[in-house]
């Protein structure tokens, strides 16, 4: 069987229609899913993309595989397991269409064919899905009779969010430049106020309402689900549909601005770890699944692997899917999941399905809460810190994800925490920023 696998780069579940969101953002999307099973709770194990990607493509949590941060200098072990080297030694034939090796090397492993447009010197950001589009679907083509692995990286959602201008006016109503309208006005005070005021000017000059950014990252992701149809047509067209499995995820979502986090991916809230997962498998025994439990992004590889009839090598820590996918199993498969990061903030959090705990390892530049609760019934945007009201259920919640940790450095034989001790890579100077300017 063949595989294609889907990236769509910094998409947060919380603004794909098929996933409640009120705006119809992935009309393709929405109706793929139901040709095959869409996990409504999927959560990134580490943030941003390169300890996510990592994650992915291991199997492995951060704190086993080592990168947990972005920009860091640390290399993978050789040792890892790594999906596409698998796949490779199964007799795949193996192609990335993906800007993220120039950022580090074993991003390229296992690939056959590694086609990068960032090397032409684009911004790899500012790739747009129609021009991966255009070496994915002529390597499918040519490719077509082999069993293949096809890696596709759209980066469409992520910032600046910047769509065809036939795209720019789907979502918005309102007056953008209002000058009533103060949303945007702690923008300034963030590290990325300046460049991120000279983008919205480019987009609409003297824009005040934050939600005219938002809809032009609503605009994105159509555009983005477009070249995704584009893209999948093709395996109709070669007559392929019944031969591949297809996995749709993203590496994380995005914070648009609450929270003080204005349009980027740090902060351990749902907004930002909450990803799409949808797979289609030609051996699915039902299809429009929709499942409800808490999954992860290291399950993606031992699902592939092990829908494919490839043994999942011990060392991945990830659980198959695949009886979620065939409709033979219906409960939990992990009572909560763990989360971190470390690149613009140095954060753990614990995650349950009515709570979500998160722990600071050192004091964010906003100076945010060291402790955070939050109910995630009552409040799924996180926007009330209820750990004075109820230190119990922070006080459980911090014990197992201290234990946890614990259990983990322990197995991967380490004595310090990973994040202190990789320390802030790209928030490194955000504080020497906010000291300069006054802010604390």
């Amino acid at each position: 069987m063949n595989i294609v696998l889907v990236a769509i780069d910094t998409l947060s579940a919380r603004h794909v229609s098929c996933y409640g969101y009120e705006r119809t953002t992935t009309p393709f999307m929405d109706e793929y899913a139901k040709t095959g099973t869409l996990f409504k709770s999927c959560y990134c194990q580490a943030i941003p993309t390169h300890p996510s990607y990592t994650s992915v493509y291991t199997g492995q949590y951060a704190i086993t595989h080592g990168i947990v941060s972005h920009g860091g200098t640390r290399d993978l072990d050789r040792g890892a397991p790594f999906l596409p080297e698998i796949l490779q030694q199964h007799d795949y034939t193996t192609c990335a269409i993906d800007n993220l090796s120039p950022f580090k090397p074993w991003f390229s492993r296992g690939y056959e064919f590694y086609i990068s447009p960032r090397l032409h010197g684009a911004y790899a950001q500012a790739v747009p899905c129609e021009q991966l589009n255009a070496r994915a679907i002529p390597w499918l083509k040519s490719h077509a009779r082999e069993k293949f692995f096809l890696f596709v990286h759209y980066w469409d959602p992520h910032t600046p969010y910047i769509p065809p201008e036939k795209y720019r006016h789907l979502f918005y109503r309102g007056n953008p430049t209002n000058p009533a309208n103060s949303s945007l006005d702690g923008l300034l005070k963030h590290p990325f106020g300046e460049p991120w005021k000279q983008w919205f000017d480019q987009l609409m000059p003297g824009v005040t309402d934050a939600e005219y950014i938002v809809s032009m990252y609503d605009s994105e992701i159509r555009y983005a689900d477009h070249g995704l149809k584009e893209l999948l047509r093709t395996l109709e067209e070669l007559n392929l549909v019944d031969d591949t499995l297809v996995v749709i995820f993203s590496d994380h979502g995005e914070m648009m601005y609450k929270h003080g986090l204005y349009f980027d991916h740090h902060g351990l809230y749902d907004q930002d770890i909450h990803v799409p997962l949808i797979i289609r498998s030609p051996k699915a025994k039902t299809t429009g699944l929709q499942v409800p439990h808490l999954v992860q992004s290291i399950d993606i590889a031992p699902t592939m692997l092990d829908a494919v009839g490839i043994p999942i090598p011990p060392a991945m820590e990830g659980r198959s899917l695949v009886p979620y996918i065939n409709g033979s199993l219906d409960e939990p498969i992990y009572p909560y999941l763990v989360t971190e990061e470390c690149t613009r903030m140095m954060k753990w959090a614990i995650r349950t399905d009515s709570y979500k705990f998160i722990l600071a390892r050192q004091q964010d530049y906003r100076r945010g809460p060291m402790r955070e609760l939050y109910d995630l019934t009552s409040d799924p945007n996180e926007m009330e810190n209820i750990i004075d009201q109820h230190p119990e259920v922070a006080n459980e919640l911090e014990t197992t994800l201290e234990s946890w940790i614990t259990t983990m450095m322990k197995k991967n034989g380490l004595t310090e925490d990973p994040l202190v001790a990789n320390g802030l890579t790209l928030g490194a100077d955000w504080f020497e920023w906010v000291k300069k300017h006054g802010y604390w």
